[in-house]
């Protein structure tokens, strides 16, 4: 349905020229933000968590997005629920932020009770006439996908979530996430709008000389380059690492271990990639010498060289190594404020100080993450300015940039605006 910003909202898209970042009003105004919570964060699959957030019966998590708030729980038969935290009394939440434990849903305010299914069995002075049933709480759309959950605020969520789930729970299986545990956890207000923090993550152009932390074990040219610029000897460096990259890929594959890009982007409701990139170095993980942070592998996984299988999706980047996954969720706050959810996990068993070390886990992550705040406040500081103009992206480094942008205009195309 139109609404009266539609029309405003429509001319700033019109003016986005392809192969450029985006208009500054797309970054900066207010209307535009309500649009961008009601189409990427209302009508789109969302990741918001993990099955591990609640490993036990009763265990029960808070995630809110914009004026929604949703209660991810594991129910008394051990299945995951995603309800909506609002009463259905007279609307009253029902349980405050973050993780709790609880044996039945109780509203504070008049005291009705709910199962941890949902259903509504205590509603004290309504009458003998009163039908309970009519009154149960609001399940939401959601999909677990290899220990994974996404949600949909929609009646009509984008069918072709199918094709991420065919993809990844695949490729996910051998590092069995459901039966991994949050051994770390970071909240990070970002001082930017919610694309120029994807958009920091689509792209690694700006690693070298911002993230000295993640080049030990990550490769800037995986993400593209301009051999024209590259001496000589660089050039060689480069054409190499492409070769190896071949080679691993098809040694990889041969051995059952799925590595090669999948991508779903424009022409798509549902935007994701994945792919299985070398980690440099000693090869085995993303911590500061690049070698396994725990001893305790995931799930079936017997060997520590198999890379690091990355996921993106249009709210969050995840990476999976053979010795412990990192998971980051984005949730828009404002305009110009943005909440990055990062959490560690390792395998369920694995005990801190005897199969890990937790500096060496988190270390690297920690770091960039922090750096790449500080970039997003820069950058949001320049699209502020009257100064700025949509500028250039590299046609070498920068791809997935542009790819994010067209599919954000034909997203909010497809909804209206």
């Amino acid at each position: 349905m139109l609404n009266k910003f539609s029309s405003s909202i429509s001319a700033i898209l019109d003016s986005r020229a392809e192969g450029y970042s985006l208009p500054a009003g797309l970054y900066t105004r207010e209307d535009v933000f309500q649009a961008d919570l009601d189409v990427f964060f209302r009508k789109h699959w969302i990741y918001v968590g993990l099955e591990c957030d609640v490993p036990e019966a009763g265990d029960a998590t808070v995630i809110d997005i914009g004026t929604t708030s949703l209660i991810l729980l594991r129910d008394d038969d051990d299945e995951i629920r995603v309800v909506h935290n609002v009463c259905r009394h007279r609307g009253t939440r029902l349980l405050d932020g973050g993780p709790t434990v609880i044996s039945k849903l109780v509203c504070p305010y008049h005291q009705w009770t709910y199962e941890l299914s949902g259903e509504l069995i205590h509603a004290p002075h309504m009458g003998t006439d009163f039908d309970k049933s009519c009154h149960n709480l609001k399940p939401v759309h959601f999909r677990s996908i290899g220990g994974l959950i996404y949600v949909c605020l929609s009646e009509t969520p984008p069918a072709d979530i199918a094709h991420l789930e065919r993809v990844m729970e695949e490729r996910l299986a051998p590092y069995d996430i459901r039966n991994t545990r949050v051994a770390h956890q970071t909240d990070v207000i970002e001082t930017g709008n919610w694309k120029l923090t994807m958009e920091n993550n689509r792209e690694c152009y700006h690693c070298a000389a911002n993230h000295p932390e993640l080049c030990v074990s990550f490769i800037d040219l995986d993400f593209g380059f301009d051999p024209a610029t590259l001496s000589e000897e660089d050039r060689a460096e480069a054409e190499e690492h492409q070769r190896l990259y071949v080679k691993r890929i098809a040694a990889w594959e041969a051995d059952g271990h799925l590595s090669s890009p999948v991508e779903q982007l424009a022409g798509h409701e549902t935007n994701f990639r994945t792919q299985r990139l070398i980690i440099a170095g000693a090869g085995e993980s993303q911590t500061p010498d690049a070698t396994a942070a725990s001893t305790k592998l995931l799930g079936t996984m017997t060997r520590k060289d198999l890379g690091d299988t990355h996921l993106w999706g249009h709210n969050a980047w995840n990476h999976f190594m053979g010795d412990h996954a990192v998971t980051a969720m984005v949730i828009p706050l404002s305009a110009n404020r943005t909440l990055v959810r990062t959490k560690w996990l390792v395998h369920k068993d694995a005990v801190e100080g005897i199969d890990y070390d937790l500096e060496k886990l988190t270390n690297v992550w920690v770091a960039t993450t922090d750096q790449d705040a500080e970039l997003v406040s820069r950058s949001q500081l320049g699209v502020e300015d009257p100064a700025y103009e949509p500028g250039p992206y590299s046609r070498f480094t920068e791809g997935q940039l542009d790819d994010f942008a067209t599919w954000y205009v034909e997203r909010m195309r497809a909804h209206g605006y």
